[in-house]
């Protein structure tokens, strides 16, 4: 029963967010934000929500004993997941798609733009880290770690949000509850009327949020019934559940040419989940916060991401270029983290 509720809930977050991204578009085209912004803060943060909202809701409202596990879980496995497998999955594509293109595998990307992106990544995700060192007394001290990401967070958004406009109604999948607005739609198909993408954002946000509570719910119970660790479950199975999914989107923007996008998508994802989840787990579960023995699997995830990606990033800066082939090396990371953990877990079930 459990796994049927993890199953439909996992459909609703994936509904939600996919309305959410695809009206967060339409939001920031009436913003008239530049490309780098719509990929890597509004879409990013679309796409990050359903993997954000399992930690809050299971941090900040769920009861259950490994509440805080699971949401310390959660939030360790998305920027693993992003830096890993969603690497790979979106290299993948721009192969698959490589064949047709006169570039080939060297994907069509602002790397001004990811390099900016994976500065604030570092930065934000090794503050973060750090502050699992801390002693949880006093707690003060988290908090003050807490209002810097908050500040590293709104300094890069800034910055984004201060480029030129480059992105017009042409770039966009058409709004998905355009045909609500009758009228106007019939009158002028291209572009929808703001009050209809507020609509459908605010949807999403409903349909997230649900699903990402009952998302929690299951969780816990499976961690339960399995006897196995609520944070290395929801390290595992969470991210892979809310996150790769969704980058689908990745994937339908590698096709159609747009890599800044899709790789925007991807590392303003990993920027936002270094930052705005942690400052939840550092203000409302400071105490769950902590490397410690029971934790060092899941807090080692971070070190996989920081490898990864800088196998995959520093390679870029020095070329100026960035190759599909170059995304792969995300899976072996993968790969390898997942047979530690596997390893762990059997321990345990053992």
């Amino acid at each position: 029963m459990e796994f049927l509720i993890l199953v439909i809930a996992f459909v609703v977050i994936l509904a939600g967010a996919e309305l959410f991204t695809n009206g967060i578009e339409w939001f920031g085209l009436k913003l008239g934000l530049a490309e780098g912004a719509v990929g890597s803060v509004l879409a990013a943060v679309g796409t990050a929500l359903p993997e954000t909202m399992i930690p809050i809701i299971a941090i900040l409202f769920s009861a259950g004993a490994s509440s805080s596990e699971v949401g310390v879980g959660a939030i360790l496995g998305a920027p693993f997941m992003l830096a890993t497998l969603a690497m790979f999955v979106t290299g993948v594509a721009v192969l698959v798609v490589g064949r047709r293109r006169s570039t080939g595998d060297v994907m069509r990307v602002d790397t001004v733009v990811l390099a900016h992106d994976m500065r604030f990544f570092a930065i934000a995700y090794a503050i973060a880290i750090a502050a699992a060192f801390l002693p949880v007394d006093p707690t003060w001290l988290k908090w003050i770690v807490a209002a810097v990401l908050i500040g590293i967070y709104f300094w890069y958004v800034k910055g984004h949000f201060e480029a030129d406009p480059d992105t017009d109604a042409e770039d966009l999948v058409p709004l998905r509850l355009r045909r609500l607005d009758a009228n106007h739609h019939r009158n002028h198909p291209a572009v929808p009327r703001l009050r209809v993408v507020n609509l459908q954002v605010l949807l999403a946000l409903g349909l997230i949020v649900a699903g990402a509570t009952f998302f929690v719910d299951s969780v816990e119970q499976i961690a339960e019934e399995l006897r196995v660790d609520g944070t290395l479950l929801a390290l595992v199975i969470a991210p892979i559940a809310t996150e790769l999914p969704e980058k689908f989107n990745s994937v339908i923007w590698v096709r159609m040419g747009k890599d800044t996008l899709a790789m925007g998508n991807i590392t303003g994802a990993m920027v936002f989940q270094a930052t705005i989840p942690t400052v939840v787990a550092l203000l409302f579960a400071p105490q769950a916060w902590v490397a410690q023995s029971g934790s060092y699997t899941a807090f080692a995830s971070a070190g996989i991401a920081f490898l990864s990606s800088a196998f995959v990033f520093i390679p870029m800066a020095r070329r100026g270029e960035l190759r599909g082939r170059g995304l792969l090396i995300g899976g072996v990371f993968y790969l390898a983290y997942l047979s530690a953990v596997i390893t762990v877990i059997s321990g345990i079930l053992g």
